[in-house]
């Protein structure tokens, strides 16, 4: 059993207080977050919202299955109450007035809700540099990037703040800070988690999903925000998942696909550690596949022009009137990049040129993905093509953009993808990514559970 159904289970016994447990970790957080900046604000109610828990475990009261899990939460969903701030000036003072569904479903599971994490601004970033409320430090590599855009998320579970996190994926935002924090994250296949309360980037790629310092835990929060809503039309038609009574089935038999592209684009000192990954799977039974995958390099110029179309389209709301501020005059400088370019694309005389193109390039690469994952379970390689730069380095756009290549292909063809840690280099955590079918999040993680018990 991983740690975090440790702590429930000894929550559930009586052995740990949940007030306890969220008085420490304020403590905590107040004394260390200092220095990593992973939170940009707490919840007031957090000792409240404990003490319901335990009154309701005291009285034997029938508990969710979160009961007495402390989670935070990226500051671009909303909870009721909080700033969901997206790390922006935008929305520096925007009051959540409800909670999104997925907030929902974790507090009618008992969950413990300590506060709003760090992001990149509006999810546009791969470092976790660009937030309005300063960089956040990587606590699994002092001194370097903790990726993003999802940075707070993950680095409050490497740092131990919180026992799970909910982050965002609209191009490698939850895989990309989990592969460089050393943690565990899942990006779901697109339509299986609402978004319904979600402040998007991406209207057309962007999912929310855990992370987590195990496998079971990231299954088990997946499995409570999974499932279709009556309030949002695009999504599956899937009301419930599975997954933690059927994780520890092995690997034997499952045919994992790689490709010798992922070599071509990523660093060698990476994919050394990679290749120690795959052996370690063909070691537990699984059969290694060479697929083909001509037009990878193609995904990042290719979600970039969509991406910029969509978050233009989206930030039209934030124009002063409403709540917060007008965005051009307060934005930071890839935000407003961001919008700029969109705008541009977004021109009649130039749509057919850039964006209608990229949707054709994008229904190609979801083709490609798709013929092979039909001869595989999973596809398997790195999650990030780099090591994560130091802090306050000046990377180019173009250069920042390179932490998505291996990560956007997944967001453009909808389908699922975890990383779990798979070694280091020079002390730097390295994410094995593992992209499954839509709908195959069960595989990804059996995979994931697999390497984990090779740690």
């Amino acid at each position: 059993m991983g740690r975090t159904l440790e702590i429930r289970e000894q929550i559930r016994r009586g052995e740990v207080s949940v007030v306890g447990r969220v008085q420490q970790f304020i403590e905590r957080i107040k004394k260390e977050d200092k220095k990593i900046n992973s939170f940009i604000e707490l919840n007031p109610q957090a000792i409240a919202e404990a003490e319901r828990v335990e009154k309701k475990l005291r009285s034997g009261e029938r508990v969710g299955r979160l009961a007495g899990l402390i989670v935070g939460v990226k500051s671009n969903i909303n909870v009721k109450g909080l700033r969901a701030t997206c790390a922006s000036r935008t929305l520096e003072d925007y009051v959540a007035p409800y909670d999104a569904e997925v907030i929902k479903r974790i507090r009618q599971e008992d969950a413990v809700i300590i506060g709003m994490q760090n992001m990149d601004e509006f999810a546009c970033g791969s470092s976790g540099e660009t937030s309005a409320f300063g960089p956040t430090q990587n606590p699994a590599a002092p001194g370097r990037i903790p990726g993003g855009s999802s940075s707070g998320s993950a680095a409050a579970i490497a740092a131990g703040f919180c026992d799970l996190s909910l982050g965002t994926d609209t191009g490698g935002s939850i895989r990309n800070p989990s592969s460089h924090c050393g943690v565990v994250g899942i990006k779901p296949t697109y339509g299986l988690v609402p978004r319904q309360g979600l402040i998007d980037l991406g209207m057309s790629l962007d999912q929310i999903g855990p992370i987590a310092p195990d496998v079971e835990g990231a299954a088990l929060l997946l499995e409570i925000i999974a499932g279709r809503t009556q309030n949002e039309c695009v999504m599956l038609p899937v009301d419930r998942v599975e997954y933690l009574s059927r994780l520890n089935r092995g690997i034997k038999g499952m045919r994992i696909g790689t490709s010798s592209k992922f070599a071509e684009l990523t660093d060698p000192k990476i994919m050394a550690v990679i290749d120690k990954a795959l052996d370690k799977l063909r070691d537990l039974g699984a059969e290694i596949v060479e697929v083909e995958l001509p037009n990878l390099e193609k995904a990042m110029p290719t979600y970039y022009l969509i991406v910029s179309v969509e978050f233009f389209s989206a930030t039209r709301k934030y124009d002063g009137r409403k709540y917060g501020k007008r965005i051009e005059e307060v934005c930071g400088e890839e935000v407003l990049r961001r919008i700029l370019r969109g705008a541009h694309i977004s021109r009649r005389e130039y749509r057919g040129k850039f964006y209608q193109r990229a949707l054709q390039v994008r229904t190609l690469i979801r083709e490609e993905l798709m013929r092979a994952l039909q001869h595989v379970d999973v596809l398997v390689g790195p999650t990030v093509p780099k090591l994560p730069h130091r802090l306050g380095d000046k990377l180019t756009p173009m250069e920042m953009y390179g932490y998505d290549y291996l990560t956007v292909p997944a967001n453009l063809a909808g389908i699922c993808g975890g990383v779990i840690k798979a070694g280091e280099v020079n002390g730097i955590p390295v994410g094995l990514q593992i992209q499954g079918k839509p709908l195959g999040e069960l595989d990804v993680l059996r995979v994931m559970k697999a390497m984990e018990e090779t740690a």
